[in-house]
């Protein structure tokens, strides 16, 4: 299940990385980035309002306040990707932000960094990812 909902979360971050990019032809970067924050709250809230109501009280018991600034690092990546996907087109863009994402996941769990499982190298995972960086580079190689 954790695979099929994976392929999901892709693709729906290309969906929404073009509408994203599209918004901003008809306004500006931070007003579509404003829009997007703003929709997924309603959807959130919608969402709480459903399924519980545990309270915002938890938030406060986080082991880290730093797990705080998800959000803060939600509005740069709404951004980023906008950039990336003007400047790039769309399948460039997520070609390199998904082995940028690999990448820095990696290195999270190879160091054990916030709070993750600390888990070795691996010299196959190392080999799968520059396969991957040779996979951007032979589709690049034509423009």
């Amino acid at each position: 299940m954790g695979i099929i909902i994976a392929l999901i979360s892709g693709a729906l971050m290309s969906f929404q990385g073009v509408f994203n990019t599209e918004l901003t032809k008809s306004s500006s970067t931070w007003v579509a980035n404003i829009w997007v924050q703003f929709t997924a709250l309603l959807v959130c809230l919608a969402a709480w309002a459903v399924t519980g109501r545990p309270g915002f009280d938890g938030l406060m018991r986080t082991d880290s306040k730093l797990y705080l600034t998800g959000g803060i690092i939600g509005a740069f990546i709404t951004l980023t990707v906008i950039q990336s996907m003007s400047a790039l087109g769309p399948a460039k863009a997520v070609m390199l932000i998904v082995v940028s994402q690999l990448l820095v996941a990696y290195l999270i769990e190879v160091l054990g960094w916030f709070g993750v499982e600390k888990k070795g190298f691996d010299v196959m995972k190392f080999i799968g990812m520059a396969l991957a960086i040779a996979g951007i580079v032979i589709f690049k190689w034509k423009d």
